[in-house]
């Protein structure tokens, strides 16, 4: 298993400490809004699995409205306002995140962490996605992110764990900056975020 190299680590400290500490007063700021617009509480937290498939808590500004049967708040469709979808489609949502980069849990750069119910649904390929700290953007989310297959995701998922240097991030990173910038890949095609990973697609025989 490839260990996760010190100079990764170093970078991730040396970009989002002062990031993670200038964006202290924009998320006040967002954090008033969550508060006005969708309630209490203003931050969303998820049991996440990390690298080798440890769980920490990942944190992000919540999105949506919560679960409501009796107003026909169930789906995600349903939850999400306009308000919610702004703050996913320019990534503010994720500012709290950088706070998993700086404790280590996460990653700048890395595949995506995703649910903690997805373990046990992965191939033994699709698995190796773990071997490194998940990131807060990734060789999947630069080549079309939620408008791609869980599959090609997956598969780009691998390729970076077995080929990423220093290069292939600063890469990612500016791809991610011009990908926030112009909106792309938010949602898959009929939701607003990503279908349910149910398990590998077996071919047709």
């Amino acid at each position: 298993m490839r260990r996760q190299p010190l100079l990764k680590r170093a970078t991730d400290l040396a970009l989002t400490v002062p990031v993670f500490a200038a964006s202290l007063p924009v998320q006040a700021g967002i954090a008033l809004a969550v508060r006005a617009k969708l309630g209490s509480p203003v931050l969303f937290r998820q049991e996440r699995p990390g690298r080798d498939g440890k769980p920490f808590t990942m944190i992000k500004f919540r999105t949506m409205l919560p679960v409501d049967p009796a107003r026909g708040w169930v789906t995600d469709d349903d939850r999400m306002t306009s308000f919610g979808a702004f703050l996913r489609s320019t990534s503010l949502d994720e500012l709290p995140t950088l706070w998993n980069i700086v404790k280590g849990d996460m990653s700048l750069v890395g595949p995506r962490p995703l649910l903690m119910a997805y373990l046990e649904r992965y191939s033994p390929e699709q698995a190796r996605r773990h071997e490194v700290r998940p990131g807060l953007t990734g060789l999947a989310q630069v080549n079309g992110r939620n408008a791609i297959s869980w599959e090609e995701k997956f598969a780009y998922d691998v390729r970076y764990v077995d080929d990423h240097d220093w290069r292939m991030d600063l890469d990612i990173l500016l791809k991610t900056l011009k990908g926030v910038i112009r909106r792309e890949g938010i949602s898959a095609d009929g939701v607003v975020t990503m279908h349910e990973f149910l398990g590998p697609t077996v071919p047709a025989s």
